[in-house]
């Protein structure tokens, strides 16, 4: 259906929706509108309006690029996402922002917030501006207050317009936000590029105005990626530079003033409205993007509206409405449904009703191993005690540094790029085939590469007592390479009993629980990647992010380190090249690296550790 030439307060479908609660009965009625922004381009909203209730109430507004993702395909009172807010009356408003779907205009993917620099010019906080103004306008019945709410781009989304505020926006919570996303997150991780995803995203959001997929000829991706060949073959053979992102990517290889430009890092500051802050542990996506801006506008804190809330979750999980397990890793309770009506339902009460006493915690941080929420006054709390897990020889680790002042003491191993670590068991399915288990791949057993000559792996003794551990998980590692480049990934692993009397069939488990990549041209700088002299001892500190969990009694920690995690970030060629995305095949060859453990060159994991 073609809406340029509807009026916008015209209704394109009005449809009576019931439902029955235990206090009240609430029909909705569902509009769909087209509304005019300020430079006259027009954006798709659909509309979800109580009736029958008695007093005016406020709208939670929710803007996608999505045809159904955050897009109220799903009526409000039916979707566990909202329905508990749905239950007690609120005005529920989707909207496709431009260039997307059904809305007019271009769309540039997280386009960047400018507006309040550069006059006459619009943005996603000026849209969203212009769509709250006509909402209070044209929505009769509304109490005047707005809040807005979001997952992955939708969640970037609320991140922007909670920067520049419209005055009736109260509150926004922001879940699973997009980060930097040359520095750790959907298209990057410390300059690594991630392939199969931003292969796949960058055509699904830009080949067409709709969700496109790429048709790839096999079900197992590992073999097509890896026939791929450098990077340079993506535009030669498929893309044809038809998808404005990945020329991004090869024509801003290093971290510079475009990837400075589309960071919230450059153009959100203080919180000038409250926000909470939402992410997973084990969020395949957008893993730090809510810790990363969180920790950023907590800086600028002066009026205490910044706040943090972390689960047990992949990507956006928290929206269903049974989630007792990630994987194979049992959470002990449903955990979406206490944030669906314990936190985020709270949080709008008390901002767009004044319900509640408006106590919230700084941050509430569900804890893995224990299973228990618990709140914190600061994250990462402060009182945590940091003690320094190294590696040691015979594939141990210990708290105890190595004192050997011997050079040779090292662990080694291949890195072939023809033979890359695959990043879960294969098959590797399409990132959103129906049948892909993408979302959970941070939680899986990771024996399926233990074994492997070119995984290096050390592992604790058992332990007596329970390890909590709570904060920033850093590795220091100290490495060589007979190459001129490489990359590392490094894993923090709980390692389960060899007989768990308590989950007998989690006996032997591998769970990751912290884990990182780092390409290692970009040790210095970020914006000026150098050749690694071979053979040299280099330093690399990765952050693995923040973690919450209890390492319990019986079992053990494990630390590995390997240079591929293939095809989630791209072959290293493991020679330096200027250009990662204009490497040659031929630049691609096989070295040899080794890990260092001795009195000079200290690897270790530095760990956040609570008192029980």
């Amino acid at each position: 259906m073609l809406f340029r030439n509807i009026l916008p307060t015209c209704l394109v479908a009005i449809i009576a929706i019931t439902s029955a609660c235990d206090a009240q009965s609430i029909s909705y009625t569902k509009e769909e509108v087209m509304i005019p922004m300020r430079d006259g381009v027009k954006l798709f909203t659909r509309i979800y309006i109580p009736q029958h209730v008695q007093e005016p109430v406020p709208i939670l507004l929710m803007r996608s690029p999505y045809s159904s993702w955050n897009m109220g395909t799903v009526p409000p009172d039916q979707d566990p996402y909202v329905r508990d807010m749905a239950r007690e009356g609120y005005i529920f408003v989707y909207q496709n922002i431009r260039g997307k779907q059904q809305s007019e205009g271009h769309f540039v993917m997280q386009r960047p917030v400018i507006a309040n620099r550069v006059p006459d010019t619009v943005d996603e906080s000026t849209d969203t501006y212009d769509t709250i103004e006509w909402l209070l306008k044209h929505i009769k019945n509304n109490n005047g207050k707005v809040g807005q709410l979001g997952i992955s781009y939708p969640g970037w989304l609320a991140l922007v317009s909670g920067a520049y505020p419209h005055p009736a926006l109260k509150a926004v919570s922001p879940q699973a936000e997009m980060g930097d996303l040359f520095l750790g997150d959907d298209f990057h991780h410390n300059g690594a590029f991630r392939l199969s995803y931003g292969f796949e995203y960058s055509f699904e959001e830009e080949a067409s105005k709709g969700d496109t997929s790429f048709p790839f000829p096999q079900y197992d991706l590992y073999d097509w990626y890896l026939q791929l060949g450098s990077l340079a073959h993506v535009n030669e053979r498929y893309f044809h530079h038809h998808i404005p992102t990945w020329d991004a990517f090869v024509q801003h290889p290093n971290y510079d003033s475009f990837w400075r430009q589309q960071s919230p890092l450059s153009y959100i500051d203080t919180p000038r409205i409250p926000i909470l802050h939402v992410g997973g542990y084990w969020d395949q996506e957008d893993i730090n993007g809510p810790q990363l801006m969180y920790s950023h506008m907590e800086k600028y804190d002066i009026h205490h509206n910044n706040f943090i809330c972390l689960g047990p979750w992949y990507h956006g999980q928290w929206v269903n409405a049974e989630v007792d397990h990630i994987g194979r890793y049992e959470m002990g309770s449903n955990t979406a449904a206490y944030f669906q009506q314990q936190i985020q339902k709270a949080w709008f009460d008390y901002w767009l009703k004044g319900k509640g006493d408006g106590h919230f915690p700084e941050a509430i941080a569900f804890q893995t191993g224990s299973n228990q929420w618990k709140t914190y006054d600061s994250w990462p709390p402060r009182n945590a005690i940091h003690r320094k897990l190294y590696i040691q020889a015979d594939g141990k680790l210990s708290l105890s540094r190595p004192e050997t002042r011997d050079s040779l003491a090292f662990d080694a191993y291949i890195s072939d790029p023809r033979h890359p670590v695959p990043y879960r068991s294969r098959p590797i399915e399409k990132t959103y085939s129906p049948h892909s288990r993408w979302r959970t791949w941070l939680t899986e057993d990771q024996r399926f590469v233990d074994h492997r000559p070119d995984v290096a792996s050390w592992q604790s003794d058992v332990l007596d007592s329970d390890l909590v551990v709570t904060g920033d998980i850093v590795a220091h590692l100290f490495a060589s390479t007979t190459g001129t480049d490489a990359d590392w990934v490094v894993k923090l692993i709980d390692v389960y009993p060899d007989m768990d009397s308590l989950e007998p069939t989690m006996s032997g488990y591998e769970l990751m629980v912290a884990s990182e990549v780092f390409s290692g041209r970009f040790r210095k700088s970020f914006s000026n990647p150098e050749p690694i002299p071979p053979g040299k001892v280099e330093a690399y500190v990765i952050d693995l992010h923040q973690i919450n969990h209890v390492f319990r009694k019986g079992h053990r920690l494990m630390v590995q380190v390997q240079s591929s995690w293939f095809p989630v970030i791209d072959r290293n060629p493991q020679r330096f090249v200027p250009n990662i995305f204009e490497a040659r095949d031929s630049d691609f060859q096989t070295t040899t690296q080794r890990i260092y453990r001795n009195a000079s060159y200290a690897t270790y994991i530095d760990l956040p550790v609570m008192r029980n």
